[in-house]
């Protein structure tokens, strides 16, 4: 296919498919970008579901691709680790890795958008619309319908190509559902828990109440808050809690004095952090949690699902932005394979892609319950201290499960999943078993940890489940 003849119509500007028009730009395509929000550059609103992300190896292919890691990396807030609280008020560093050089990175969603944005519009062949709002998309004619918010008129624009980069509430992939001639599969399973945005506010200098360089968790067993730094000297503070069940839920919620009783007993620390507390809590709106599968992504030979429009994610492994931004790096694979179709190229992306993307979605939702529960339980804890052990003291031979899926770059999701789980699974049987522990040797238990691991991959085999 020649790219200077292919006319690819985008639709989302956001992180995804802002990095995608930009990508595909530079390959020399024309590239038409179809947003319904305003220009964020221009206007003070939100740039999507939350304020900062976390930011990391796999997300940083794709900025490499197009040549921005120098930009990017000016935007970054390294964070080593953990910050566990406990209710007393007593603080526990857990780190990511036991290598010092791996680290995950809280960067502010508005700011990356803003900046691929402008990188995208820098070529002749991009150009990106905003307040403009996909109502479907015929597959037959190749076309997508849309409505100008501002004027409320309706136009339709046509392509060689249409890509969907428009979030989980997908204006194609809503035509997928609704179309009758193919079998399309589709599912939407929602957490009983919410979340809700809050925020810790700079000291009266502009300097960070507590500590910067961590990814900060208040884990309560079945509710949590965590805490990521801005640049500012701010952090945002997300609380994930059930929206019925337990004492306080978001349902039960209703006060100011509610909201403080809630932070007193649960939150003491946080709540001295944070004098704008029932400002924030009603303030902003409470956000539902879900994860959105479904097959196929492509139909026609001429549309695409990419990013949370084909696969949605839950935020506990910080991989949503990172897994949009890697599967505009596998793309950009297929694309170097030089397919004689677009039907060509969107079967084998996804042929390639899904399994990968399905497998974080499920270690997403785990990681819910391990951040919320699982990482105040001393067994937990302990593997945790082996785990940092092995990867300082064997940095080539071992990589838990957590560095398999954030560091491990070039190996896929479903790879890190299955070799991840088999190890967690090894150590924490071993603790019970009191076969290893904290203080013995870690050549010996590098060992033990590895024949153990294989055992389980090789049961899980012959079980049908790799």
């Amino acid at each position: 296919m020649n790219n200077q003849q292919q006319n690819i119509l985008i639709i989302g500007a956001g992180l995804c498919g802002s990095l995608l028009a930009l990508r595909l730009g530079q390959r020399g395509y024309n590239v038409s970008v179809y947003e319904m929000r305003d220009d964020l550059r221009t206007k003070d609103i939100s740039a999507g579901r939350s304020i900062n992300l976390a930011f990391s190896d796999r997300g940083n292919k794709g900025i490499k691709l197009v040549g921005l890691e120098d930009k990017v990396k000016k935007l970054c807030i390294p964070m080593n680790g953990r910050m566990l609280h406990d209710k007393q008020g007593n603080t526990f560093l857990s780190n990511y890795s036991g290598r010092a050089h791996e680290y995950i990175n809280s960067i502010s969603r508005g700011e990356l958008n803003r900046l691929l944005l402008t990188e995208a519009e820098k070529h002749d062949n991009v150009t990106i619309h905003f307040n403009k709002r996909c109502q479907s998309v015929d597959f037959e004619k190749t076309t997508a319908t849309f409505q100008n918010c501002n004027t409320k008129g309706i136009f339709i624009e046509d392509a060689d190509a249409i890509i969907a980069t428009d979030g989980a509430g997908s204006a194609l992939r809503k035509s997928y559902y609704l179309e009758r001639k193919f079998l399309f599969s589709f599912s939407q399973d929602y957490l009983t828990h919410g979340y809700k945005e809050l925020s810790i506010l700079p000291t009266a200098l502009g300097t960070y109440k507590t500590y910067k360089n961590a990814l900060h968790i208040w884990p309560r067993g079945d509710f949590m808050i965590i805490a990521l730094p801005n640049l500012d000297g701010s952090f945002t503070v997300t609380l994930f809690l059930s929206y019925s069940d337990g004492k306080y839920n978001f349902n039960n919620l209703t006060t100011p004095e509610i909201v403080t009783e809630f932070f007193q007993s649960e939150f003491p620390d946080a709540l001295e952090l944070m004098p704008n507390l029932a400002e924030d809590f009603f303030k902003n709106p409470t956000a539902p949690l879900g994860t959105v599968k479904c097959s196929p992504w492509h139909y026609k030979g001429n549309t695409l699902l990419m990013g949370d429009s084909a696969h949605a994610i839950v935020p506990f492994y910080g991989q949503g932005m990172n897994a949009s931004f890697e599967d505009v790096v596998e793309f950009d694979k297929v694309l170097d394979q030089n397919l004689n179709s677009w039907e060509a190229n969107f079967s084998t992306y996804e042929k390639n892609r899904k399994k990968d993307t399905d497998a974080i979605a499920d270690l997403a939702v785990d990681n819910f319950h391990e951040m919320k529960s699982h990482v105040g339980q001393t067994i937990f804890q302990e593997k945790r201290k082996i785990e940092m052990a092995l990867e300082k003291e064997f940095p080539n031979d071992y990589s838990s499960k957590y560095s398999l899926v954030t560091f491990n770059e070039d190996i896929g999701y479903r790879e890190a999943m299955l070799k991840g789980r088999a190890q967690d699974k090894a150590i924490l049987n071993m603790l019970s078993d009191e076969v290893i522990g904290v203080n013995g040797n870690l050549r010996d238990i590098l060992n033990k940890v590895k024949s153990e691991t294989t055992s389980i991959l090789e049961d899980d085999r012959i079980a049908g489940l790799k």
